[in-house]
């Protein structure tokens, strides 16, 4: 960041897939030396979502063992780091299904927890933006579904749990995802995205206490830096804060480097970068309309660009917003929300659809199995009145039988008392 000069890191040979390709992971500083890759998509992702953990000084790879139920696999999520918490919020699964669950890990502990949450959380979706402010509250910007791409705002109270949706104020940005963003301070900046037609050529920033956006600069025609899934990192440049933006896709892919110097003042004045440009840095000033953006680029010696962006004098009142731009920004809300709402009105369809078949084929099923247990029943009735007749029948050949043995037995007691066979049936009538 000094001399602007790439170099690649070696990393050591390692057999447990640590170093597997992926996309749409978060990179976390941690531990003072230590860098957290979290989620990602990948050719053949597991089932849960992984931590990675890379060595700063031993450039080593290594998996971070967890306790607890960690959450699906997914990719386009956004991590933010509080305190010594990771949370974890949305993005899209290995099945593209869109997520909008909230999970945080305790860095102290290893330990997952999928926390619940009451008021209205964001819609399903993945490639937002997320930034913590004053260590309790969430803010979750923009990002984008299968076909809308969103610019509403949520803030989640991290004491209470509370998820709400704050009026915006100022020039509310046009819906976008892809976007990336870092926080200075209370100022909250907002670099790149896309709209599912173009790249947004405009850098915002949110101030996080008033709730107020102001546009920070705008980028002229398909420039790299009006991409999706750019890298923006906060870093200083002789003692001054800079934000430093990488690559992005805008139709193809880019290796540039755009910085930006915010002023520390809360009227973000437009200032010129005064320090003196690195002797390995040849500077070509462009020189153009003074109330237009200035930029000056600088090669490398590689094959990557270095370019600064200047920011637009912005007043120290916020601007008032045009009703007529106001109206826009609310239709196109209302737009998303209406599609939004039409989808999982689809959804619920094909749901209810689904359950009415289910539904009469149980019915089907019911009736079939009804006239089972009727036919069963009548066989039984059946079998039982059969069971009955069979049994009077035992019954009077048994009262037949002890008929006879009576006679038999009366017989033999008369042949012994000596009574003559015709006196024995005389008196046996």
């Amino acid at each position: 960041m000094r001399s602007w000069t790439w170099s690649k890191v070696e990393v050591r040979a390692v057999n447990d897939g640590t170093t597997t390709p992926c996309a749409g992971h978060t990179l976390i500083p941690w531990d003072g030396n230590k860098l957290l890759s979290v989620a990602g998509h990948t050719k053949d992702p597991s089932e849960t979502l992984q931590v990675k953990v890379f060595d700063l000084q031993t450039s080593t790879w290594s998996i971070l063992k967890t306790y607890g139920q960690p959450p699906v696999s997914r990719g386009g999520q956004s991590v933010t780091l509080v305190g010594t918490t990771l949370v974890i919020f949305g993005g899209q699964d290995a099945k593209r299904s869109l997520l909008n669950d909230l999970h945080i890990l305790d860095l102290e502990t290893m330990t997952w927890d999928e926390m619940d949450t009451v008021g209205v959380r964001p819609s399903p979706r993945s490639d937002h933006a997320a930034a913590v402010h004053a260590d309790r509250y969430l803010l979750i910007f923009g990002g984008g579904s299968h076909a809308t791409c969103f610019n509403d705002l949520h803030v989640l109270d991290l004491q209470t749990m509370e998820w709400s949706r704050p009026i915006q104020q100022g020039e509310i940005p046009s819906p976008r995802a892809g976007h990336c963003g870092v926080t200075v301070g209370e100022n909250w900046f907002i670099v790149g995205g896309g709209n599912n037609k173009s790249g947004v050529s405009e850098t915002v920033v949110l101030n996080m206490s008033t709730l107020v956006w102001s546009v920070v600069t705008t980028v002229q025609g398909r420039v790299p830096l009006a991409s999706e899934g750019s890298s923006l990192v906060l870093s200083s440049y002789n003692g001054e804060d800079i934000l430093v933006a990488f690559g992005g896709y805008n139709g193809r892919y880019n290796n540039e480097v755009n910085v930006l110097k915010p002023s520390h003042k809360s009227t973000l004045q437009s200032k010129m970068m005064e320090t003196p440009v690195p002797d390995s840095v040849s500077a070509v000033q462009n020189v153009t309309n003074p109330t237009r953006d200035v930029e000056s680029e600088f090669e490398t010696g590689q094959e990557g660009r270095i370019r600064e962006i200047v920011m637009d004098n912005i007043d120290s009142e916020p601007k008032i917003t045009k009703v007529e731009e106001t109206n826009e920004h609310r239709i196109t809300i209302l737009k998303a929300e209406k599609e939004e709402v039409e989808s999982s009105l689809t959804k619920e369809k094909m749901q209810t659809y689904q359950l009415r078949q289910e539904l009469t084929e149980a019915e089907t099923r019911n009736t079939e199995l009804y006239k089972e247990l009727q036919s069963v029943r009548g066989q039984l009735a059946a079998e039982q009145s059969r069971c009955f007749k069979l049994e009077n029948v035992d019954s009077r050949k048994q009262a037949a039988l002890n008929a006879k043995q009576r006679q038999s037995s009366g017989s033999v007691w008369g042949w012994l008392a000596g009574t003559p066979p015709s006196e024995r049936v005389d008196d046996s009538s």
